[in-house]
């Protein structure tokens, strides 16, 4: 396992101000493991230091209440210790089994109460997925593939110079991606006079939401430097759509007991993801039909939700030749079954969910399965502090991936990744370009 460990707190606290602690925040948590990898052997007891200040001043005197539990679990210790000169130290306990605990800290400071916490592993190499492959599952997916062969290529592009650059021409498409008539649109963003075979092609799924395809431009360097990039939604809804508008169909069709995640659970064959997952492999279809395409690189890339299509794009078809996810979703959802973290939308958090008709339709949509059987380089990011998707998660799909794999671990990070790591997903892909 190759990781790349963003272990200099200090320098992470700078780059990552905005996201780990409130912006221009009169207060600042630093949390230091007494491993610099954040990492133990089942049976250790870590100790944290921990260090508060306000406007910079050491927090002197102040109660420090802690409650400690396993990853998205319950708490089963708590405390509390004073702050002296803006330090103390807690020990956390340790796990049998491998996994993470999670030490949830807060503290009043002059009527208010500030919150943080950190997590820290133990053994999480040796950490298994708790969902087990259905016998079918190959069989299942190789059915609906084929139906999808049969359906025609059909889609609409036209220009859209507001995010063309004087690199990059950037298009709207609509794709069909169902003998029902559905669509999925995306940005479509190329290389300025691009010569036939001359540019490898980079998928691009979204996160979790029904909400617009943000920032266009944010990635703007791959159609800059060479690629084909297609930033994709998956709901069939017109970007141009004004945020209010997706505002109102999200609040209508994406509540906690509604939303799309839930839709179909009870069916594998109904699922509302079933026509997610092959979209993306539609979306191939339409890459690789463009002159433009270089003819042998085909890269996905996402992060949550998106990590997870990712993965399941890579699995599902065979013309994909590189994977990078960031902290996918969708993966070991059922690990609460274990008395451990499940993984992104947390489906045990609603009442009747808990179903064995849900069970069964969820393992085979489950992301574990799909990265048991990657057979391309893949490169998987992902920090510890996340609690939408969390690290247990991300070991059990890391950890049963079998094809070439390297891990950027990012201990810090809650559910985001910096613009410099966004940027390494590029030069990762263009590093292990077939020539």
């Amino acid at each position: 396992m190759k990781n790349y460990l963003s272990l200099l707190l200090f320098f992470c606290i700078t780059i990552a101000a905005a996201e780990n602690y409130p912006y221009r925040s009169d207060v600042l948590w630093v949390t230091v493991p007494d491993h610099a990898d954040w990492i133990y052997e089942t049976g250790e007891n870590p100790e944290i230091e921990v260090q508060l200040y306000k406007y910079g001043i050491p927090v002197d005197n102040v109660t420090l209440d802690y409650e400690i539990g396993g990853d998205m679990m319950p708490s089963d210790s708590k405390g509390s210790v004073i702050l002296k000169n803006g330090r103390a130290k807690i020990k956390t306990g340790t796990m049998k089994s491998p996994g993470f605990r999670d030490c949830r800290l807060s503290a009043n400071i002059d009527g208010t109460t500030y919150k943080h916490h950190v997590k820290v592993g133990f053994s999480p190499d040796k950490i298994e997925p708790y969902t087990q492959m259905p016998q079918d599952f190959n069989d299942f997916w190789q059915k609906n593939i084929d139906e999808l062969n049969n359906l025609p290529l059909q889609y609409t592009i036209k220009s859209a110079p507001e995010y063309s650059t004087d690199k990059m021409d950037c298009y709207l498409v609509k794709l069909i991606v169902n003998k029902q008539g559905q669509a999925i649109y995306g940005y479509l963003s190329m290389p300025k006079d691009a010569k036939p075979g001359s540019c490898p092609i980079v998928l691009c799924p979204p996160g979790a939401g029904i909400k617009t395809i943000k920032e266009p431009l944010r990635h703007k360097y791959y159609g800059e430097n060479g690629c084909i990039r297609f930033e994709m939604e998956i709901h069939g809804l017109n970007p141009e759509m004004t945020e209010e508008q997706f505002a109102e169909i999200s609040k209508a069709f994406n509540g906690k007991e509604n939303g799309y995640l839930q839709n179909g659970l009870d069916n594998k064959d109904n699922y509302y993801m079933k026509r997610v997952y092959l979209a993306c492999v539609k979306a191939v279809d339409f890459l690789t039909s463009l002159p433009e395409w270089d003819g042998k690189n085909v890269a996905v890339q996402g992060g949550s939700q998106g990590g997870a299509l990712s993965i399941v794009t890579a699995a599902l078809d065979p013309r994909v030749t590189l994977c990078v996810a960031n902290h996918p979703a969708l993966s070991d959802m059922a690990g609460y079954k274990a008395g451990r973290a499940g993984g992104y939308p947390h489906f045990f958090n609603t009442p009747g969910m808990d179903t064995p008709e849900k069970l069964e339709t969820m393992a085979y949509y489950d992301v574990v399965n799909f990265a048991r059987n990657l057979n391309v380089p893949v490169f998987l990011t992902w920090g510890y502090n996340d609690n939408t998707c969390p690290p247990t998660t991300s070991y059990a799909v890391y950890n049963v991936i079998s094809s070439p794999k390297e891990a950027l671990i990012t201990p810090i990070n809650e559910h985001w990744t910096s613009e410099a790591t966004e940027r390494a997903h590029l030069d990762w892909i263009l590093s292990h370009l077939k020539k």
